[in-house]
């Protein structure tokens, strides 16, 4: 795998989870310890190992999908895959700024929702030009489709 490629990746990944974490909390804030949540809300120490865990597969699953579809001289496909994961890891980290610090929860579930509409593509890409990237990258939909459904739920919850 093309290194130069991986540190790009791995940067664009750092620069949205980055852009995430301003938007969220250090500490648990009133106004989210007042939302009623669901009983199937995992742990507040779970998302930071998951989500350190899927930017990981993302960057480095990225980076051998554009690194693929260059080396098989798809450098159309390679650069469309590099606008899709842009748009994806903005969606990645715009939904921290409209749940934690927006509090739009409406908005926040339908940000979840297309976050997990992209995410699935980003994997369909990535299997396109590499069957285990896009294997690796499988987590990443089926968190934010989980995401989507717990943030439908909150905002219902809450209404």
């Amino acid at each position: 795998m093309n290194k130069s490629i991986l540190a790009a990746t791995s940067l664009a990944v750092a620069a949205a989870a980055g852009t995430g974490s301003i938007a969220s909390p250090k500490r648990v804030p009133a106004w989210y310890s007042r939302l009623r949540k669901p009983r199937y809300q995992p742990p507040g120490v779970a998302f930071p190992v998951v989500w350190t865990t899927l930017y990981g597969d993302i960057a480095t699953a990225s980076a051998v999908a554009i690194d693929r579809f260059r080396a098989s001289g798809q450098h159309d496909r390679a650069r469309a895959y590099a606008a899709a994961l842009g748009v994806n890891l903005t969606l990645n980290a715009g939904w921290s700024w409209l749940f934690f610090r927006y509090h739009k929860l409406g908005a926040s579930a339908v940000g979840a929702a297309v976050l997990a509409a992209s995410s699935a593509d980003l994997a369909r890409r990535a299997a396109q030009a590499d069957p285990r990237a896009g294997l690796a990258l499988a987590p990443y939909p089926l968190w934010c489709t989980f995401a989507t459904v717990l943030a439908t739920h909150i905002w219902r919850l809450n209404r």
